[in-house]
């Protein structure tokens, strides 16, 4: 078999890919300026552009979002008359959570068992060191074959929407003739997989009100309205016996059509303990990418711990609604809205604050891209047939990128395959994957650059 030079390059570039990741890893940013410092994150911020400036990007800047924090851009140009490829990936990261439960600092990179563990090590710190193993690999194989824009954002964990807005204001600024989003991930590890749709997200705060104060629930349990026995009940009214998501006027029967996840897989990628059943009904694959879905992230009542015999004058709580392709976000907020005003008991005052929204999205997957993505694909994964996937998730800004340049094609890949644990403790990434990713997005300019030219 003839030595494939870009794979070559990749693998000699591994153990500094690593010492890289160890110190992006190392910034805990978190754009919340309640939870980390901000000069964490704007820590994060200098790391990446001060490795664009050293890899001979151009008009490298920290743009001050609207939001609070700042995304890094930088621009690489290719040969005269090629085409412009915008690569993503974000800086900033969830919180560790329950630092206690992490076997390894979640701050600090560690292998063990053959991957990298580390709070962003997949998500999606991991995603801008691929970017750069890609293009280090081409320009030490006779040169990079596209204009190369690079755009990391540093809010999108927190979804407040700041490089939506920017870009909006700034269309110029991330015009490209493809995108590929490296905050995705293979269905499986070792399974080379573009995701096509994203669920659309909103987040809405509810605070219930019923009295003036608390009271002893000796002298008035039973009788006086308890706010959070009102919240209780509102939330509960978001599912069926089922665990169905049911928002009044919300559809929730749609199929996905594709690539099947088996209800084995499932159970053991999230944990599920023995005995313990499924929620909803259809497919798995139904469920999680073709379906609505509410999730409670939060909610503001006493704990146990210190907890006094009263009756709750107020309680609150964080909703998460996801929809999918085919669903406008700002039409379920209303349904949502609606839902929650005619579920509320008793006459309780409700208050109810939209925190954040993001629309679905779905790729063409009939697009040029997709072909050399899917030829770059089988170099990386020998005898591996790429496929196709949805993903639960959200990133809301592919449809402000599909607004402003309807006629980019956009690819979504990345390093969150389920072993990858992203959001949770002991988040890790898989140091072959990023190996294999980082060829294939190699190969995939080298090819869409020579499509461009046929």
């Amino acid at each position: 078999m003839t030595p494939n030079p870009i794979a070559a390059t990749v693998a000699s570039l591994m153990p500094r890919a690593k010492q890289e990741l160890t110190e992006l890893v190392a910034f805990r940013s978190v754009a919340d300026w309640a939870q980390f410092p901000r000069s964490e994150s704007e820590g994060a911020a200098n790391w990446v552009a001060d490795a664009l400036r050293a890899e001979g990007f151009r008009d490298v800047a920290l743009l001050d979002t609207p939001d609070g924090t700042q995304s890094v851009y930088g621009y690489l140009p290719g040969p005269e008359g090629a085409p412009t490829v915008l690569l993503y990936a974000h800086y900033d990261v969830q919180p560790p959570l329950d630092d206690a439960a992490w076997i390894s600092p979640a701050f600090e990179l560690t292998e063990r068992d053959g991957r990298w563990y580390g709070r962003g090590a997949a998500d999606c710190k991991g995603g801008f060191i691929m970017h750069l193993l890609a293009l280090r690999a081409l320009k030490a194989n006779g040169g990079v074959p596209v204009n190369v824009k690079v755009i990391v954002e540093g809010s999108e964990e927190q979804g407040t929407g700041g490089l939506q807005q920017y870009a909006e204001a700034h269309p110029e600024l991330l015009a490209a003739d493809a995108i590929v989003i490296g905050d995705a991930g293979n269905f499986r590890l070792g399974l080379p997989t573009v995701t096509a749709t994203l669920r659309g997200m909103c987040l809405v705060k509810v605070k219930i009100d019923t009295l003036g104060g608390n009271l002893h629930s000796g002298m008035f349990g039973g009788v006086a309205p308890d706010a959070l026995a009102a919240l209780i009940r509102l939330l509960d009214s978001l599912r069926a016996e089922d665990g169905s998501t049911t928002v009044d006027g919300l559809a929730a029967d749609a199929v996905w059509e594709g690539l099947q996840y088996p209800e084995a897989d499932f159970r053991a990628d999230a944990k599920v303990l023995d005995g313990v059943g499924l929620i909803g009904e259809g497919t798995i694959a139904d469920r999680l990418w073709a379906r609505p879905a509410v999730t409670v992230l939060g909610i503001d009542c006493p704990p146990v711990l210190g907890a006094t015999p009263s009756v709750h004058a107020s309680a609150g709580a964080l909703i998460s609604l996801r929809v999918p392709p085919g669903v406008d976000t700002a039409e379920a907020i209303k349904l949502l809205e609606a839902h929650l005003v005619a579920n509320t008991p008793w006459g309780a005052r409700l208050e109810v604050e939209v925190v954040g929204q993001g629309q679905p999205f779905q790729a063409d997957t009939s697009s040029p891209a997709y072909a050399s993505m899917a030829a770059a694909m089988e170099i990386a994964y020998p005898g591996q047939e790429m496929q196709v996937s949805g993903m639960g998730g959200s990133i809301p800004l592919c449809n402000t990128l599909t607004s402003l340049y309807p006629d980019a094609e956009m690819l979504l890949i990345g390093l969150s395959e389920p072993e990858a644990q992203i959001h949770a403790v002991n988040e890790s990434v898989s140091p072959e994957e990023l190996e294999r990713l980082s060829v294939a997005e190699a190969h995939f300019l080298v090819n869409y650059a020579a499509s461009k030219r046929a």
